[in-house]
């Protein structure tokens, strides 16, 4: 006789607490940690539970995420429960979780969230309200979402989060803004102070906490757009900047999508990458510049302009190339191994470059180069013939004073060739 199939494990319970403790959960949620013979959680949730829950207590390591297999696997054939922060489908545990073992392995019980509470609190549209977590992230993210008149819900790190948010709207012009801390969400400690950014005195209170802003921007502040072809002041640069209408242009032609991953070589300033990943959260992109003094110029416009997450590798290309590759595995997100599309600002006569660009887009990515030399133009122009896509003459000229009067300057004119990579490339395909 055969043996019988093992059993599958029991699924994990994934529960979410409110700062409220054992009160403030369903009785589905006390059943399931009632149950439990192992609860894992931080280890201030632990706290909350009552003796009745009689599992063995085990506290989360930090760092966290890569102890979660190894927790997982120990306690595998026993009936597991993970106490989460609120929702913990929302910037929660339960994302690891799922990612590690299917979301069909979860039962997933959520509690209101923070999010939740405090648009109860201040009476503020849920779908209107933009949240961004500062959770184990640097708090420059939030400049990226910094527009007048919206409502932002910040997540804090800690206790200490208000100040640093205070001072980073401040530094960006909206200093104006009005700052709400509501600490202790949904418990009876809960409590909420407010202010000016500009004017921020309060001390720091209880760690637990979220940020309502509503953004004011000053009189004098750089405006900003939601859209690629910011002002060309907003960067550092020592003259090495794709300029804004043909960096719109360009962002145009490279069609950031949400979750692509960008090769900006060359990178001088940054611009385009930092635009790219502007367009949406989930976009990413790796920027290549020889420069030293770039290089760290980039990161520093990164940070300032809200996508932190910019990485930057110094050195030539496309020597470097290779290394770009190891970072999109570093990501941690799967399909992001190669390019979805890459831009070459610079460097195409460099032998090699633009094959190796070619050779690494994925198949149907894209791939876009300017140039203002003849010689870079002739390159292109051969591509052009073997691939197709399209070469287009960009021509800028802006009003300047002639004596008395306003002519016209004429910018170098850039050629621009972009393409899209087929599903099977060889030498002379086309698009």
């Amino acid at each position: 006789m055969s043996p019988s199939p093992a059993l599958p494990p029991p699924p994990v319970s994934v529960v979410g607490i409110g700062a409220d403790g054992w009160s403030g959960l369903s009785g589905g949620a006390r059943e399931a940690l009632r149950e439990a013979e192992v609860v894992i959680g931080g280890a201030r949730q632990l706290d909350l539970l009552p003796p009745e829950c009689a599992g063995v207590r085990v506290a989360w390591p930090s760092p966290l995420r890569p102890a979660v297999p190894r927790l997982l696997a120990e306690h595998r054939e026993r009936r597991i429960a993970v106490l989460a922060s609120g929702d913990p489908m929302f910037y929660g545990i339960g994302r690891a979780l799922a990612e590690e073992l299917g979301p069909e392995a979860l039962r997933v019980l959520p509690h209101p969230s923070s999010v939740s509470y405090a648009c109860a609190r201040l009476g503020w549209p849920l779908e209107d309200t933009e949240v961004v977590t500062l959770v184990g992230r640097p708090a420059s993210r939030l400049a990226v979402s910094l527009h007048e008149g919206r409502r932002l819900l910040a997540l804090s790190a800690d206790a200490s989060t208000p100040a640093t948010v205070a001072a980073l709207l401040t530094a960006h012009g909206f200093g104006p803004s009005r700052m709400r801390v509501l600490e202790q969400l949904g418990s009876e400690a809960e409590a909420y102070v407010e202010g000016v950014a500009e004017t921020w005195t309060h001390a720091p209170g209880d760690r637990l906490n979220v940020i309502a802003i509503d953004c004011r921007a000053s009189q004098d502040a750089l405006r900003l757009g939601a859209v690629p072809g910011l002002p060309d002041e907003a960067y550092e640069h020592d003259g090495q900047l794709t300029k804004r209408h043909i960096r719109a242009a360009t962002l145009g032609a490279l069609a950031p999508a949400p979750g692509e991953l960008l090769w900006d070589v060359g990178g001088g300033s940054g611009s385009i990458a930092i635009e790219w990943m502007r367009t949406h959260p989930t976009c990413r992109a790796v920027s290549v510049e020889r420069d030293p003094a770039r290089a760290e110029r980039i990161a520093r416009n990164a940070d300032r302009l809200g996508v932190p997450g910019l990485r930057v590798v110094t050195g030539p290309a496309p020597a470097s190339l290779p290394e770009l590759s190891k970072l999109s595995e570093l990501s941690g997100l799967s399909g992001l191994d190669v390019p979805d599309a890459v831009f070459i600002g610079g460097g195409l006569t460099a032998p090699g470059l633009l094959d190796a660009c070619w050779e690494a887009l994925r198949p149907g990515g894209r791939l876009v180069a300017n140039t203002v030399t003849l010689e870079s133009e002739a390159l292109l122009a051969e591509r052009y013939r073997a691939y197709g896509g399209e070469l287009t003459r960009l021509a800028v000229a802006h009003a300047v004073p002639v004596g008395g009067f306003t002519g016209w300057r004429q910018a170098m004119p850039v050629t621009q060739w972009s393409v899209r990579k087929p599903s099977a490339s060889a030498p002379g395909d086309r698009t």
